[in-house]
């Protein structure tokens, strides 16, 4: 049987029992029909992973011991990645694949061409939390409720350098390398940002334009390809 790992809100060390939500109570007993005594995996995003054995297993709860830890906690680079949201299943991709390539943060932002339903930040975490579990990451990262871009720039600390994904912008356009973190990546709606929103990210001094090569990308192949290029650049895949 395939590897079962299981992110849990709770403290985790050697001989600590560790409480079954409902939802993965169904899903380890029910669905993956596990039992008392089997093993997994577990993870809070905080200690690391560890090896659980289940010690109780009902209809409505069940109760995991933590054995042993099985890898240490690792904290990905201090990158967020801004992106207007989409239609729900390219929402949830681009969240989805921003877990698995290390984004620290993620940011729902509202621009003035942004088409879309309304966000809902607690099924967006809860991607976050699925893609964390099958990709290995011990760290998940936090969704945040969706904000106006011009709030945002308004109460932005200027240390963090932002890289500016629109086509428009970027001419002449660099690439990632120099961008340490802490950074951040905008990448604008499918309609691009404004020329309202280019005139201010271009005159910030915090903000870099970022070339994404000589074809004009769907939103979410941007945010997946910006992701990448600074992770193999700056981040840590080097």
């Amino acid at each position: 049987m395939g590897k079962i790992r299981l992110y849990v809100d709770h403290p985790l060390g050697a001989g600590k029992s560790v409480p079954l939500d409902r939802d993965r109570t169904h899903y380890l007993f029910s669905v993956m029909r596990r039992g008392v005594g089997a093993e997994l995996s577990i993870f809070n995003g905080r200690d690391g992973e560890w090896t659980a054995r289940v010690a109780e297993a009902g209809k409505r709860g069940g109760l995991l011991e933590a054995v042993g830890r099985s890898a240490p906690q690792r904290e990905p680079p201090d990158l967020w990645l801004l992106f207007a949201p989409l239609k729900k299943t390219r929402t949830d991709f681009v969240v989805e694949k921003a877990v698995e390539l290390g984004a620290a943060r993620i940011v729902p932002v509202l621009t003035e061409f942004t088409n879309a339903e309304r966000v809902r930040r607690d099924r967006l975490q809860a991607h976050a939390v699925e893609a964390a579990e099958q990709c290995g990451a011990t760290y998940v990262p936090e969704v945040v409720e969706a904000v106006k871009l011009g709030s945002l720039l308004d109460g932005w600390d200027p240390a963090r350098r932002l890289l500016v994904c629109d086509e428009a912008l970027a001419v002449p356009a660099g690439d990632p390398t120099g961008v340490a973190a802490p950074a951040a990546i905008l990448v604008g709606p499918e309609g691009g940002l404004s020329e309202a929103e280019r005139t201010r990210l271009h005159a910030l001094p915090f903000t870099r334009p970022l070339s994404l090569g000589p074809r004009i990308l769907r939103a979410e192949t941007a945010a997946l390809a910006a992701l990448t290029l600074w992770q193999a650049a700056e981040g840590d895949w080097r």
